[in-house]
């Protein structure tokens, strides 16, 4: 599949009359904005990444628009904003997370879609009505300091978070007050509770990647080190859980799996990084995130039928056996959390949220997805078989991001250990305080509520602020993705080196649990 990149800045610089930006006049405000529109394409699809840059005095409220060169250019799925399209003339309104943008500020927004013909790249991108384009335009009294009137073809535009984390700073900040060994847990109500004291426990941290994908391709085990060295930097962030991201045929030690990195040797590793952990104070959280099955339906990831990507729900054929291998492992030991599949979305597949609820409580044959499915309740009876009795985690439809039937659907579970498991990005569709007050609440009211992952692909922390605020009043839990080094244009990544120096988008959690 070709991809090209496509990167265009304009800049423009106007009076403010007749736009509402604070209490400042017509007379003493200009709007001044940068938009970078960075795009890949291929044949007939693109995806869209556009910086929003506030040049200008405070706004309020901000809606960006632009016109598509070529009536073929479709918008089908957009985050960060409310996205709609008219003909060619396409909108972008402000959430409320990131309506107010300060003088400086900037947040990113994008978009995929489709087109035919051919791809140009808009240029005429209006803040609030007022054009960014063409040669910066003064107000009746100049202001102070004029932006530069030359385009610039650097993808500069990048969101600037702040606190900006200095790359040659090390982390500062005291150990976790956590110590000895982290403590068993149960489920008491909606509320996880250390099972010894019966005090409330938030499971606050991070995501480990690299155990769901290095195996699978011949590379190892793990993305990075997990010796206690590298625990001991988590705990500088003051993280007290760890979520675990595992491959189902590494764990098994299947046939197209190298023996050195599978089987009993991937098993070794993950009980060792587990036992690590757990001795540092800090909280595993396990799951299967990747498992075998061919799906080529809507939405899917990749033909393979290998646990080469995420698929829409886990396999009858080898998920069980996961599962009763993992259970037998670390049964006994309530420390550990398991979390029994990544991000299903088998409404994708069935074509509709009941039969997608109803795939996921009871599994076997499901329209649209060829291999036989394991369903949820299924797994619990299989977890609990081997007598383990450690907090299970369940998220919901649409990558986890929809809980709106998690509780009509709920398992039974004969421990009573379930807990709602719920992964969030802002270019998901519940992204807004009103949609968790809405769709969260209810099931926060009755089980745990765990944010497995929360994330944004701003390489800023507007977003996540919102989610952590809204988690915070409710004294739930949230782990951040990812703590791996990778470049932010890639995936959300909390650090940019194993010293833990936070990335701009990990500074906003750092500081967070850092507070808590």
């Amino acid at each position: 599949m070709r991809r090209r990149g496509v990167i265009l800045t304009v800049l423009g610089l106007v009076a403010a009359g007749g736009l509402a930006l604070g209490h400042t006049t017509a007379a003493e405000a200009a709007v001044a904005c940068k938009v970078t529109y960075t795009a890949s394409e291929w044949q007939g699809g693109m995806s869209a990444n556009l910086s929003i840059q506030n040049l200008g005095d405070p706004v309020n409220d901000w809606t960006l628009t632009f016109t598509f060169p070529n009536s073929g250019q479709k918008v089908a799925q957009g985050w960060s904003a409310t996205w709609s399209q008219s003909g060619s003339a396409v909108t972008a309104a402000a959430l409320d997370w990131n309506r107010s943008l300060a003088a400086g500020a900037s947040t990113s927004v994008g978009f995929n879609g489709t087109w035919s013909g051919s791809n140009p790249a808009p240029s005429d991108f209006k803040l609030n009505g007022v054009s960014c384009n063409g040669t910066p335009q003064s107000p009746s009294a100049s202001p102070s300091a004029s932006p530069s009137a030359s385009p610039t073809r650097s993808p500069s535009a990048s969101p600037s978070p702040s606190p900006s984390p200095s790359p040659s700073a090390s982390p500062s900040a005291s150990p976790s007050p956590q110590t000895g060994a982290a403590p068993k847990l149960k489920v008491s109500g909606n509320k996880i509770v250390n099972a010894s004291t019966g005090a409330a426990y938030r499971l606050l941290g991070v995501n480990r990647s690299g155990g769901e994908f290095m195996c699978v391709q011949g590379r190892g085990v793990w993305d990075g080190p997990v010796d206690n060295a590298a625990i001991d930097v988590m705990k500088t962030w003051k993280v007290r859980a760890v979520r675990i991201p595992l491959n189902e045929e590494c764990w098994l030690g299947l046939s197209n799996i190298q023996a050195s990195y599978g089987g009993a040797a991937y098993q070794n590793e993950v009980r060792s990084y587990v036992d690590r952990l757990v001795a540092k104070g800090i909280t595993p959280i396990v799951e299967m995130h990747w498992n075998y099955g061919q799906y080529t339906g809507n939405s899917s990831g990749c033909s393979d039928v290998h646990a080469s990507c995420q698929k829409p729900m886990p396999d009858a054929q080898y998920a069980p056996q996961f599962w009763t291998g993992v259970a037998n492992a670390f049964k006994g030991r309530d420390e550990v959390v398991f979390d029994l599949f990544n991000e299903p979305y088998p409404e994708r597949a069935t074509g509709g949220a009941t039969s997608g609820w109803t795939c996921w409580r009871d599994g076997g044959t499901c329209p649209g997805i060829s291999y036989q499915v394991a369903g949820f309740q299924s797994l619990v009876n299989t977890v609990r078989a081997t007598g383990a009795t450690n907090i299970i985690l369940l998220g919901g439809l649409a990558y986890s991001n929809d809980l709106t039937q998690w509780l009509q659907y709920k398992p039974t579970d004969s421990r009573g250990n379930l807990a709602a498991a719920w992964h969030v990005y802002n270019f998901n569709s519940c992204v807004s305080a009103s949609c968790w007050d809405s769709q969260l609440a209810p099931v926060a009211a009755q089980v745990p509520l765990v944010a497995g992952e929360i994330g944004e692909n701003t390489c800023s922390h507007g977003f996540i602020d919102q989610v952590m605020n809204w988690f915070d009043a409710k004294g739930l839990s949230y782990l951040g993705w990812t703590w791996n080094t990778w470049d932010c244009s890639t995936g959300p990544s909390l650090i940019s080196d194993y010293n833990g120096t936070p990335t701009g988008f990990g500074a906003g959690l750092r500081s967070r649990l850092l507070s808590s």
